[in-house]
């Protein structure tokens, strides 16, 4: 009897258990979508972390919405998004989208500063035309609303370059390989020949001083969501004038006029922020690999940044990230030593300077506060984007850095020496992912200023 009762309770505990764990499941009747003129659907329902016929927790509905919208506005294919779960019956709802697309066509006048930043240009170039790329700055993004994007730019001025680049996201029925083309040639008639006090050398001709050209192809994989892998072949050649190597004998990696490789590179990314282009929560992990094949003059590099960005409240988040890069230099070449002040290894307060070596790591913490929005009639009277928002953070940051050199240059202090920046500033971020950051910043040489970072994404 008492083997009986204990089955019996066995039982009831074991319905309950289920029959409370079924009630708790939802059915997702169907996902509906609206707004999306040009963007295949696939493309939108790629994004989502769900899938018509799934069953999945009441209380993670909300969330999983909006994990959807994070990752619907990260594709940067619409201005404004919207999920919401609507109940069918206690065991179904369907998800309803809504969204209006960017534009997606950018036939644009091309007007950028050759220099690292802005506040080179400004004051220590003094604001020189003759340091500005100019010309036609063609983008299409979502040509055929995969999600593929075209770039054709014919620029002139102190670079004279033409490019062109494509890239289609997905090429299979799953959704997980892609592909990317590009092409680039260019001529110029003043290069950054050599590094003195930490400041660019910069050697300028009438005559063509430096030209070449790039090819790469790359595969695309992405897995999942938040993971992305690529696998980048490319193909080069650079050629300096006579005067250049009579100058600087070892401005190429070949340490000769002419230079010619084949490169491979592998790049992971892990990524998961509420808004890529300036994220208060998430954290990204990115991997790279390079390797370029050339006579005498081989090089491999391996690099991995990680960013961190943790909510205090509504108002507050922390921010933080970690950078290092080593590499296996050939020989004591100019262009294979650029390290800091290159690339993403910039420090808010270096803006003026550069640092040469075989290895480097930075470190970026900072304390972002918002301040408010602002919502401002379009004074291009647009149907399509009648209102623009600005948002506006204040900062409070600091940076570490460190560069190691094996044969450091005479009268270059920043290697081999741990390199802090600290200061304060402001955020403006609107629409098309734009993010103006303004900079007060000092560092340890006693330098301080006012520097401005960013601009907009198309």
């Amino acid at each position: 009897m008492c083997n009986k009762q204990k089955h019996l309770l066995f039982f009831i505990l074991s319905f309950l258990f289920f029959s409370n764990f079924v009630s708790a499941q939802i059915k997702i009747s169907s996902i509906q979508i609206e707004g999306n003129k040009k963007t295949k659907p696939y493309i939108i329902l790629r994004e989502l972390p769900y899938h018509e016929g799934d069953f999945i927790r009441k209380d993670s509905l909300a969330i999983l919405d909006t994990t959807a919208e994070q990752q619907l506005f990260n594709t940067s294919l619409f201005e404004q998004v919207t999920v919401h779960a609507e109940a069918i019956d206690s065991t179904q709802v369907v998800i309803k989208i809504h969204l209006s697309e960017r534009w997606y066509l950018f036939p644009i006048p091309y007007f950028r500063w050759v220099d690292r930043n802005f506040s080179q240009w400004w004051n220590e170039q003094n604001r020189s035309l003759d340091r500005v790329n100019y010309g036609l700055n063609l983008r299409q993004a979502n040509v055929t609303g995969n999600n593929d994007k075209l770039t054709a730019a014919f620029i002139t001025g102190y670079t004279q370059q033409s490019i062109l680049r494509y890239q289609i996201p997905f090429i299979d029925k799953k959704l997980r390989y892609g592909l990317a083309l590009g092409w680039q040639n260019f001529t110029q008639k003043e290069i950054n020949i050599a590094t003195r006090l930490d400041k660019q050398v910069f050697y300028k001709t009438h005559d063509i001083i430096q030209e070449g050209y790039r090819a790469n192809a790359s595969l695309l994989y992405r897995p999942n969501l938040y993971e992305r892998h690529s696998v980048q072949m490319g193909i080069g050649r650079n050629e300096i004038s006579d005067s250049a190597f009579l100058y600087q004998a070892s401005f190429l990696p070949s340490l000769q006029k002419t230079f010619s490789y084949v490169d491979l590179a592998y790049s992971y990314t892990h990524m998961h922020f509420d808004y890529n282009a300036y994220p208060t929560k998430g954290q990204s992990t990115d991997f790279m690999f390079y390797q370029r094949f050339s006579k005498n003059s081989n090089l491999s590099s391996i690099q991995l940044r990680k960013i961190w960005a943790s909510p205090l409240s509504k108002n507050n988040f922390l921010f933080f990230e970690s950078n290092t890069l080593v590499k296996f230099l050939p020989n004591q070449n100019y262009t294979d030593n650029k390290l800091l002040g290159y690339g993403n290894f910039q420090i808010s307060g270096l803006e003026y300077y550069v640092v040469e070596g075989n290895a480097a790591s930075i470190f970026k913490a900072s304390f972002n506060h918002s301040l408010g929005s602002v919502t401002v009639k379009n004074i291009m009277n647009s149907k399509k984007l009648p209102f623009i928002k600005y948002q506006f953070w204040a900062k409070a940051f600091t940076n570490l850095g460190y560069v190691y050199s094996e044969k450091p240059v005479n009268g270059n202090r920043l290697s081999n020496t741990l390199i802090r920046t600290a200061g304060v500033g402001m955020d403006i971020i609107s629409i098309y992912d734009f993010v103006l950051k303004i900079d007060y910043s000092l560092n340890q040489l006693g330098d301080k200023g006012l520097y401005l970072h960013g601009g907009i994404n198309f």
